[in-house]
């Protein structure tokens, strides 16, 4: 058999990522032959990731595209804020944004990893995930993702948040450039505030239940004669609609004013949308 030279193993290394003791003794078993070490490589790669797959993901990215009309948001996570940092993580994570323009995904729909992964061209988005598994030595799985076709005569606007780890993107009526760079604000400010919808109709209908059936036990608690009961729920789901209704949220660079008020200044018909918001691990 020939001898493994480092610089053979460091070649090795380069094609395939692995470790340089684990391409030595691939090396070694496959005699020198490359090709067959990267085979062996993959085979106990995807052995090792198989493994992987159980272990809790807390960290990860948030990436946007925006492409021809359309524009996607995705989420990764790893085990790790270091692998989530990498060079090949963040190839990874901005390749699969990408790739999101093209998939056979509903407008607006909203994909769990698993999903996406069964879409028609789910398969090399898996293929590039194991790959990345052996590579940083993580268990690394795709989130969720979603993607936004453009309506007419709208236009997309984003926001990620200092190290990748909360973002936003905005469908706006408007493609003028005051209109888009309200809507990069907006982007920020639900990056901070995490509304629940576009307006009080947006909110789920279970979530504005629930809040309101809590309010109305608070105030019968509180000793309150049943005739102002009802008066009393009202107001406080207002201030409940103006923390949780986007247009109705005081606007985070100018707490004075309204999110509405900030369109309002672009022009009366100018309206958001649709907006969606993620937090890794949220």
């Amino acid at each position: 058999m020939s001898q493994i030279t480092a610089g053979a193993v460091k070649a090795l290394r380069d094609r395939t990522g692995a470790g340089m003791m684990d391409c030595k003794r691939a090396l070694i078993e496959a005699e020198g032959d490359t090709e067959r070490a990267i085979d062996l490589l993959r085979k106990a790669g995807a052995a090792k990731a198989a493994k992987r797959v159980a272990r809790t993901v807390s960290e990860g990215t948030i990436q946007v595209a925006m492409q021809d009309g359309s524009a996607s948001m995705v989420e990764v996570l790893s085990e790790t804020d270091f692998v989530a940092r990498s060079d090949a993580f963040e190839a990874f994570s901005k390749g699969l944004a990408r790739r999101m323009l093209d998939l056979p995904a509903g407008d607006g729909e909203t994909l769990e990893g698993h999903a996406i992964l069964g879409l028609a061209g789910g398969g090399e988005i898996e293929s590039g995930l194991n790959e990345l598994r052996v590579q940083v030595g993580e268990n690394v799985q795709v989130g969720r993702a979603v993607r936004y076709d453009l309506g007419a005569g709208g236009g997309f606007a984003s926001y990620v948040h200092f190290g990748n780890r909360i973002g936003v993107l905005v469908e706006i009526s408007d493609a003028g450039d005051a209109a888009l760079e309200a809507a990069r604000g907006i982007a920020m400010h639900a990056a901070a505030t995490n509304p629940q919808g576009v307006s009080p109709d947006d909110i789920p209908a279970e979530l504005v239940e629930r809040e309101r059936a809590l309010l109305t036990e608070q105030a019968l608690e509180e000793g309150k004669p049943p005739s102002i009961t009802e008066k009393i729920v009202s107001g406080r789901m207002r201030k409940f609609f103006e923390e949780n209704a986007l247009l109705w949220q005081s606007y985070v660079r100018d707490p004075d004013r309204k999110v509405k008020d900030l369109l309002g200044d672009v022009g009366q018909d100018v309206a958001v949308r649709r907006f969606v918001r993620f937090e890794v691990g949220g």
